[in-house]
């Protein structure tokens, strides 16, 4: 396998396996005419396995003879049938409009992707054990998370549900946590969100920040949390009100910030899993607050099925 292409979200393969990755919109992907090689895979995810600009993209591939394998949820569903191979969620009925477990559960999928492609190549046996030991560990530590911030986060929706407007910042990993983030606060309480990498903030949002503007920063003790940190207190010094996710007990973030919302260590690549659980929580509890249909957004269909 010579490349892998990722139509949605995240994905670990280029950092354990070392395969290049690229990671694309499928309502973009079949419109800019991709280079597609002997050996290339394309992975298309999808909770519903009925989305037209992903299913676009599978047939897209597949005129140019390259191996299609699909991430959905619904058991025979078109995207299941149409593609070369893939792997099932299982992760239930998605009752709401606004998908929450199925996004933790492709992570799962694309992290386990990931370990596999790497056995044997650049993992060793050893290393291979404790990142499973440590995807098995995620499920208790996800409940941690739920006990620990349930009641901080209802408190802090009290203070937030009034805002007009959102930025979630994040990097690496977490960057597609930020998206995730603004997204969900979008989509079901109806206030405008963001999501951006942390280190773009002085190229245009910096100037949004005010008194008024929440922002949200996935703070984690990894190689760029100085930098984030630095952004925090760029943040601060304009009045704005910070909401910080980290994996550490922090007295500098708890000076700086409104609120501090902690998360269990884990493996850099798992951590996703846990930092979008008190992202998503917040949504739903503003969205509570604010009267809207949780489960049934305005103008949201659960399965996009015309582009």
């Amino acid at each position: 396998m010579r490349s892998c292409w990722a139509v949605c979200t995240l994905c670990g393969i280029s950092w354990f396996a070392r395969i290049p990755v690229e990671v694309e919109y499928a309502s973009e992907f079949r419109y800019r005419d991709p280079i597609l090689r002997d050996g290339d895979v394309v992975l298309v995810i999808s909770q519903s396995g009925e989305t037209a600009d992903t299913l676009a993209a599978v047939r897209k591939a597949q005129e140019q003879g390259v191996m299609c394998l699909g991430i959905c949820n619904v058991v025979g569903s078109t995207i299941a049938r149409e593609t070369d191979a893939g792997v099932y969620l299982h992760a239930g009925p998605e009752i709401g409009v606004a998908s929450t477990k199925a996004f933790t559960a492709q992570v799962t999928v694309l992290s386990m992707i990931a370990l596999k492609l790497a056995t044997g190549r650049t993992l060793s046996d050893d290393e291979l054990g404790q990142h499973i030991q440590a995807l098995v560990d995620v499920p208790g530590k996800v409940r941690e998370v739920v006990e620990a911030s349930n009641e901080t986060l209802h408190d802090m929706a009290q203070v937030y549900r009034y805002a007009s407007n959102f930025l979630y910042l994040g990097r690496g990993y977490n960057f597609p946590v930020a998206l995730e983030g603004a997204l969900k606060l979008k989509e079901i309480s109806y206030i405008h969100a963001e999501g951006y990498p942390a280190a773009e903030m002085k190229h245009g949002p910096i100037a949004l920040i005010d008194r008024f503007m929440p922002v949200v920063f996935i703070a984690m003790k990894d190689s760029t949390y100085d930098k984030v940190l630095s952004n925090i207190e760029e943040v601060v010094a304009r009045d704005g009100s910070v909401i910080a996710i980290t994996d550490d007990k922090d007295e500098e973030l708890d000076e700086l910030c409104e609120y501090v919302l902690e998360i269990p260590q884990t493996e850099e690549f798992l951590s996703p899993l846990l930092t979008v659980i008190p992202l998503q929580l917040l949504s739903y509890h503003i969205a509570v607050m604010r009267g809207c249909h949780v489960d049934q957004p305005r103008n949201l269909a659960k399965s996009v099925t015309v582009e």
